[in-house]
């Protein structure tokens, strides 16, 4: 059958050609390779995958004054809450100018500064006006804490904004952690004590009768109130004064980024539970050594799946223009062969090789960086048959459309790049505005990686799959189209 000899000997040349060999299987590999080491934890758990924040410590704590609470300095416990953190390691540097000439050199994106003051500004913190609290201070307002109030403050460098901006929030998230239960566990302690029931006597006169009645007192409405206000929000102990104490959880929290295609953004940083692992150790150094699911490769090899899985365009069109340049096409024609019959019989191959190499880079995942095929494994195979038929037939109109090799670099790998930036393969598509991100549906990249996510994202417990068949039907056809006009458009002779 011609179609069938056509694929073997195009099948032997691509399979000749190093190029294919480098581009659509080892390139892929050291990519993701490259991109797992940036973003840390490939084959280890070591300190460098965490977020570090860099403090200094200029606190000169409470003194020596009596206090029920706390038993240590305010900048203690805000350090404790961070290295509970996982996913944090708090870095202790000596003194500010140390900090201020590593943040000049761009060695830290931002360092936090204690300032002297914090600790007994933390204490003065209070919900309560100031005849119930001597000089009290309100942190809160719209957008968190305000680190000023407190005496924190931030040395950043203008050059790393994002990075500053991380720092920035995961502090946030901790002094309200630290702040709040403080503040709630005050105002709890005064409610039923005597300056409260006086208070409640101004606004509620009938209550001097009903202290008249025997057996009632104000102790014994005050105990009331707070047990009653105890049984109301019986998840929480508001005398607790902390954190985990207020919400009875002694679960860790994490700070995660967002990672998608080829690149990784502290997207969101969600606070999220996650059982503790090892308890924190006090010292100069504090680094807590959780096991947060490492979800890079699962993101990471589909998205480098799909991008070179057009790279192999290139190949087919340098094949491609060899072959007019030698008169094969020319004797092609001449034959009693259709013209159908030599597209379908170069694109053959071309599936054949985009089949292995999505088969061969997932089986890597597996096997070298430790990924996980999800619930539903056979949904794989679909995906990855579909996304060749999509790149076998691009690479066809691409290959029967380019003239010779400088054309066939210049509009595959434009082709290849643009597609890859606009469908989300080099950022996350949530990153995208919105008419981008519908915009990306056009492109064959978008639907292949929202079918892997589907599969592969570990928080996606059960994929939908008539979300990942629809993916691989739109693929199936593209592929086909492509296929379609390249039977019409490409110049063979």
């Amino acid at each position: 059958m011609p179609t069938l000899t056509i694929a073997l000997k195009d099948l032997r040349l691509l399979l000749r050609d190093p190029r294919s060999a480098i581009i659509l299987v080892v390139m892929p590999l050291v990519v993701t390779l490259i991109l797992g080491l940036t973003l840390g934890r490939v084959f280890t758990d070591k300190p460098d995958s965490k977020i570090r924040i860099s403090v200094v410590v200029e606190d000169e704590g409470l003194g020596d004054e009596p206090r029920a609470f706390p038993d240590r300095p305010w900048s203690e416990i805000l350090l404790d809450d961070l290295a509970d953190t996982a996913n944090i390691r708090v870095e202790r540097i000596p003194s500010r100018e140390q900090a201020a000439r590593l943040v000049e050199r761009g060695d830290r994106s931002a360092v936090v500064i204690l300032g002297k003051e914090f600790s007994r500004r933390a204490q003065r913190c209070s919900f309560v006006g100031g005849e119930f609290k001597r000089d009290p201070i309100n942190p809160l307002y719209r957008d968190g804490v305000k680190a000023d109030e407190l005496g924190v403050e931030f040395l950043t460098n203008p050059t790393q904004p994002v990075g500053s901006s991380v720092i920035q929030q995961v502090v946030q998230v901790s002094l309200l952690r630290v702040v709040i239960p403080w503040m709630i566990g005050q105002a709890f302690d005064l409610i039923g004590t005597d300056r409260f029931m006086v208070k409640m006597e101004e606004k509620i006169p009938a209550l001097g009768i009903a202290y008249r009645v025997p057996g009632f007192s104000k102790a014994r409405l005050g105990d009331g109130i707070r047990g009653g206000i105890s049984d109301f929000f019986s998840e929480y102990d508001f005398n607790a004064k902390t954190w985990s104490g207020l919400t009875e959880s002694k679960r860790q929290f994490s700070v995660h980024g967002a990672v998608a295609g080829f690149g990784v953004v502290p997207l969101k940083l969600a606070v999220q539970r996650k059982p503790a692992a090892a308890a924190p150790t006090r010292g100069e150094n504090r680094t807590v050594y959780a096991d947060p699911k490492d979800v890079q490769y699962q993101m990471l090899v589909p998205g480098t799946t799909v991008t070179f899985a057009f790279f192999l365009l290139l190949t087919v069109g340098w094949l491609f223009v060899a072959e007019r340049r030698h008169g094969t096409l020319v004797r092609l024609r001449l034959a009693p062969i259709s013209r159908t019959q030599i597209i379908l019989g170069k694109a053959l191959p071309c599936l054949a090789v985009s089949l292995f190499q999505g088969f061969f880079l997932l089986a890597c995942g597996k096997l070298i960086f430790g990924m996980t095929f999800g619930s539903r494994p056979e949904l794989l195979v679909p995906v990855v048959v579909s996304t060749s038929i999509a790149a076998a037939g691009l690479s066809m109109l691409v290959a029967g459309l380019a003239r010779t090799e400088t054309q066939v670099a210049v509009y595959g790998t434009l082709l290849v790049i643009v597609l890859a930036g606009v469908s989300g393969s080099l950022l996350p598509r949530e990153l995208l505005p919105e008419n981008l991100r519908q915009l990306s549906l056009i492109t064959p990249h978008a639907w292949a990686l929202d079918a892997y996510s589907q599969l592969l994202n570990p928080d996606v417990a059960t994929p939908q799959v008539g979300r990942v068949l629809t993916a691989c039907g739109v693929l199936c056809l593209y592929g086909v189209v492509c296929l379609v006009v390249s039977r019409l458009v490409a110049k063979l002779d």
